[in-house]
């Protein structure tokens, strides 16, 4: 009985949703190419390409026994700063798919099957934003809304972020769930073992000018 109660326990534990509590992306149908905003003639301008060496675009998922972190190691951007306000401005994001890693290499394979992001058919995971709003949800400064293409599907996303403009610097800091099967990602898992639809995305990205 206590071994029985004990492994309970820890099966209990293993199940705490990761992205329970958090902001949740809302995602809808993209409508065409996402436009830039468009600048007055007397704006100032510049652009701020990312950093990838203090920049980072982490993730957890979940499933009913425990959960697994990661990310993608290779990626670029540029942010389009206009006049030092970040909700004039804009942002690229191009993705390599078959970056993605894992805490487990076996899963970061598995990861890379048509089971899940199928890198080799679909290559990139491309975002770029159409709005960028003052305030957001969680005591974010802004909320960003974009066309995400991802898994050979492109849709609006719109998520809470905390930007900053400090001097040569732009940096971006967020935090949300999405869910992947807006995006076809449909495998289940296990019938033990099902994986949950909500995935943790925290992006931490710094871009110097």
């Amino acid at each position: 009985m206590f071994f029985a109660l004990a492994a309970l326990s820890i099966v209990a534990t293993g199940c705490d949703d990761p992205a329970k509590g958090k902001a949740k992306a809302t995602t809808t149908e993209a409508v065409g190419s996402a436009a830039a905003p468009v600048t007055a003639a007397s704006a100032t301008t510049a652009d701020y390409k990312f950093d990838n060496n203090g920049s980072k675009i982490t993730w957890t998922g979940s499933k009913v026994t425990g959960k697994h972190d990661g990310g993608f190691g290779d990626f670029k951007g540029t942010v389009h700063l206009v006049d030092g306000a970040p909700e004039k401005s804009s942002v690229k994001v191009e993705i390599d798919a078959a970056s993605i890693n894992s805490d487990q290499e076996k899963l970061t394979g598995h990861l890379k099957s048509p089971d899940f992001f199928d890198v080799a058919k679909f290559t990139k995971v491309d975002f770029t934003s159409t709005e960028v709003k003052k305030g957001g949800e969680k005591g974010a400064t802004h909320t960003i809304t974009g066309n995400l293409s991802l898994h050979g599907v492109t849709k609006a996303i719109t998520f809470p972020a905390t930007i900053k403009v400090e001097g040569d610097q732009v940096s971006v800091e967020s935090e949300f769930a999405v869910n992947r099967k807006d995006f076809g990602i449909n495998y289940p898992g296990k019938q033990d073992d099902l994986i949950r639809d909500d995935v943790l995305v925290k992006l931490s990205v710094h871009a110097k000018k």
